[in-house]
């Protein structure tokens, strides 16, 4: 065949087939007795192996490569497009989810859309001032989807700071932060149920409620001390919990104190707590956290608590709480 007919077969332009002879990746088996290049069926079928090797991403080189060496392994080769393949994906996942939040912006002139897209590269600098001044931009100018993102990543406890602050500004993004908090990475557990906690209105509520069964204790911690400055009732087994795990025992003290707002909450936080000092599960340091957190439970059931607790048999309990009992004027 003549090389008209190989490029109408092939779909390969006479001019590329030239190239590839240029390069040795092909070579006509013979000439016509004008001299024009003439392509056996073998020729044919390397030309159609080229052009499947440049359809997965191969360059003309690495072609030659795995052409032309009969010995040739391809599996590094193939490995290493693979690779390629999924770096180009995720960059081309990038770009559509930084496209998608600039829609969110919704522009109105090419202004804006330049604004947005400084903001957005702004916060995955790598300078941490750099982020921290695009956090702290106007909530207007930053999509709210792109703030969780990057409060979910962000490691600079500053800047995490500002993206918090920008995201409970902006009241929006519970819906993202909520998918960190069944991330298998801790830290970013951590960080989204900090940023929900500084998150107003229902629906970061509603997840921090959810957050007090995860299996993390960090995130039901966090979660407990943010709804029991709400006011959620709620929080208050998981804030005894923490007392007994000395995990941010005296902020879990604080919080029962002014969750304990009335007698009904009071007598029920102190049977509670009560209940875990005699229950046997919790050793002796735990216990005396246990007798200190009744100091802020004011009421009956926390009183006459701390005057059985007098005569315990661990002299630093008895001695605590015949210490509170003085201060409550009951001693």
């Amino acid at each position: 065949m003549l090389i008209g007919e190989v490029a109408r077969r092939s779909g390969v332009s006479a001019r590329m087939l030239r190239h590839y002879e240029s390069l040795g990746l092909v070579r006509p088996s013979g000439r016509t007795g004008s001299g024009y290049r003439e392509y056996s069926g073998e020729d044919v079928r390397r030309i159609f192996h080229i052009e499947s090797l440049r359809a997965v991403g191969l360059s003309l080189r690495e072609i030659g490569r795995a052409l032309g060496d009969p010995g040739f392994t391809p599996s590094a080769l193939v490995d290493d497009l693979i690779l390629r393949t999924r770096e180009r994906i995720a960059a081309e996942s990038e770009l559509l989810t930084r496209l998608r939040r600039v829609r969110a912006a919704d522009p109105d002139a090419w202004e804006d859309v330049l604004q947005v897209l400084a903001l957005l590269r702004a916060l995955g600098s790598t300078s941490a001032g750099t982020r921290q001044r695009a956090a702290l931009a106007s909530v207007d100018e930053v999509p709210v989807e792109a703030l969780a993102q990057a409060a979910l990543g962000e490691g600079d406890p500053y800047v995490a700071g500002a993206l918090r602050w920008a995201l409970s500004r902006s009241g929006g993004g519970a819906a993202l932060l909520a998918e960190g908090l069944s991330s298998p990475v801790a830290a970013v557990r951590d960080r989204a149920v900090r940023s929900l906690a500084e998150l107003p209105g229902r629906e970061a509520a509603a997840l921090l409620r959810d957050a007090l069964t995860s299996p993390d204790a960090v995130v039901r911690g966090r979660a407990a001390l943010a709804l029991g400055a709400q006011g959620e009732a709620a929080a208050i087994p998981v804030l005894v919990d923490m007392i007994v795990a000395g995990s941010n025992d005296t902020d879990a003290a604080d919080a029962l104190s002014v969750l304990a707002g009335d007698d009904a909450a009071a007598d029920r936080i102190a049977s509670l707590v009560v209940g875990r000092i005699g229950d046997g599960t919790a050793g002796p340091p735990a216990r005396g956290r246990l007798t200190q957190a009744l100091a802020g439970i004011p009421g009956a059931t926390a009183s006459r608590a701390l005057a059985d607790l007098v005569s315990d048999a661990d002299r630093a309990v008895a001695l605590t709480a015949a210490y509170l009992l003085r201060l409550r004027g009951e001693g």
